[in-house]
């Protein structure tokens, strides 16, 4: 099945080289031309400054030419002095003009120096901290989370994940505006500008060793194209694919998603049941939300409950995940709980307690037949 928009991508892939950047947090600082840009301003005012100094005791200063000191005269006295070039050509002669150079010159290109060297090394040592600093960040990466498209879907899938217990530190964001990767680093996550159907983009955003995988892209035809190099290049990471037409889901699952999310269909299922039970769709909402109230939560059986059945425990269980089979709390087929056995709960979530899922990967368990 050849979506639309397909070949049209593929076309846009080939011809255009995409720059492709790690934008990692950080804290709100001035822009680096601004930053130039001031120190210049700065040092230009240094420099008419001390032109106006000379030019106001011009008498006191000799001109080897033999002509008196102008207004460009002064300009260049200033410019030669305060670059410590020193031609000797105009000189201070009297007193006054001499105790001015010691007392207001000099520390005037003192101040001129100290503005221009400083910017100079102030760029090396930024560049120099930012290079360390992406290295460092490449060596650390191990089993993060990228997310692909930070639109209202992505961002709202990783405050969940987040609301659980992931460190931002662990999250990267790959999406093909700067507007909305900047949007994503001023949140603290670390930001890739680009095109994630090429691979080179999902390598930078170190895609072969994440975990866990989320796919939000604005259009289906995208998704396919993510999930399919996602797969290639990780073939162990969860991937969750969201779609907004029902009949792509099956595409996607065969593209390589664990799990695909029907974004409209969703919606109006909750739209449905909030008009049948205006109630039942507050509850169905809150469960959703991660972080408050009400919390769906996954957690292994522990020693105590083994032999158990759902009802006797003490939270309320609506699944057991036993291999790879999804079994309903009241399933005959779960009968006692076994030690390798995963719970899906519904737990309060209050401010003294924080309850999150082990994401430690599930062991392969055979099929059950």
């Amino acid at each position: 099945m050849k979506l639309p928009g397909q070949d049209a991508i593929a076309r846009q892939a080939d011809e255009h080289l995409v720059t492709h950047r790690v934008k990692l947090p950080r804290k709100v600082v001035e822009h680096p031309f601004r930053q130039v840009a001031k120190r210049l301003s700065i040092a230009l005012l240094v420099l008419v400054a001390t032109a106006l100094i000379v030019y106001a005791d011009r008498d006191g200063y000799n001109d080897n030419a033999g002509d008196g000191v102008d207004l460009l005269d002064a300009f260049y006295y200033a410019t030669v002095t305060l670059s410590t070039t020193g031609y000797g050509d105009i000189a201070p002669a009297s007193d006054a003009a001499r105790l001015t150079n010691i007392l207001v010159i000099t520390p005037l290109r003192v101040l001129f120096l100290i503005i221009l060297v400083g910017t100079t090394l102030e760029a090396l040592t930024e560049r120099t901290r930012e290079e360390w600093r992406l290295t460092r960040w490449r060596s650390t990466l191990r089993d993060h989370t990228v997310v692909i498209g930070f639109g209202t879907k992505g961002r709202s899938a990783i405050r969940t994940v987040c609301a659980t217990g992931l460190k931002k530190e662990q999250v990267v964001v790959v999406d093909p505006s700067s507007k909305v990767v900047d949007a994503a680093t001023a949140e603290g996550y670390a930001g890739i500008v680009g095109d994630a159907t090429r691979s080179e983009v999902l390598k930078r955003a170190e895609v072969h060793k994440a975990r866990q995988i989320i796919i939000a892209t604005q259009r289906d035809d995208t998704a396919v194209l993510v999930t399919l190099t996602a797969r290639q290049l990780n073939r162990g990471a969860k991937i969750v694919a969201a779609v907004r037409e029902e009949e792509n889901a099956p595409l996607l699952k065969q593209s390589g998603a664990d799990a695909v999310i029907t974004s409209a269909s969703a919606a109006g299922r909750l739209l449905g049941l909030s008009v049948l039970s205006p109630s039942a769709g507050m509850v169905l909402e809150d469960l959703i939300q991660q972080g408050t109230g009400l919390d769906l939560v996954e957690r292994p059986v522990v020693k105590a409950e083994v032999g158990k059945t759902p009802r006797e425990l003490a939270d309320l269980v609506v699944s057991v995940i036993r291999g790879h089979r999804v079994l309903g709390y009241d399933d005959p087929a779960v009968g006692r709980l076994e030690l390798t056995d995963r719970l899906i709960t519904i737990v309060r979530k209050t401010p003294g307690t924080q309850v999150a899922p082990d994401i430690r990967p599930m062991p392969p368990m055979p099929r059950n037949t």
